[in-house]
């Protein structure tokens, strides 16, 4: 474990204080809420599903344009090696979340055609 100092203004050290043994938590939960878009597309896959969608509305379902946005972005650096191991692993989890997506999809085109 690294032991870190940091300046706060006194507000927040006051505000703190009493949480001193939970810092670490309250950093790791303050990154998370820095860096939403990481979570981003998987919130919007779990607000899908969690819907119920038809087999069609599945068939049919895309990322909103600021995922897609997202992911080229992480493939632009990906391309020009300048990903971070942060960036790296974010996009290694956009990868296995579109297989999975894929591999729902083509399966309920499956039941689409089916059910004629």
């Amino acid at each position: 474990m690294v032991e870190m100092t940091i300046q706060v203004s006194d507000e927040l050290a006051h505000r703190l204080r009493p949480m001193r043994n939970r810092l670490a938590e309250i950093i790791e939960l303050g990154l998370r809420d820095l860096a939403p878009s990481r979570y981003a597309l998987y919130n919007e896959v779990v607000e899908f599903f969690a819907a119920g969608p038809s087999p069609r509305a599945i068939a049919a379902f895309h990322p909103s344009g600021e995922a897609q946005k997202r992911v080229v972005e992480l493939l632009n650096r990906n391309q020009e090696g300048i990903l971070t191991p942060e960036e790296q692993a974010e996009l290694d989890e956009y990868e296995n979340l579109d297989y999975l997506i894929t591999l729902v999809k083509a399966r309920a085109r499956q039941k689409v055609a089916q059910a004629g």
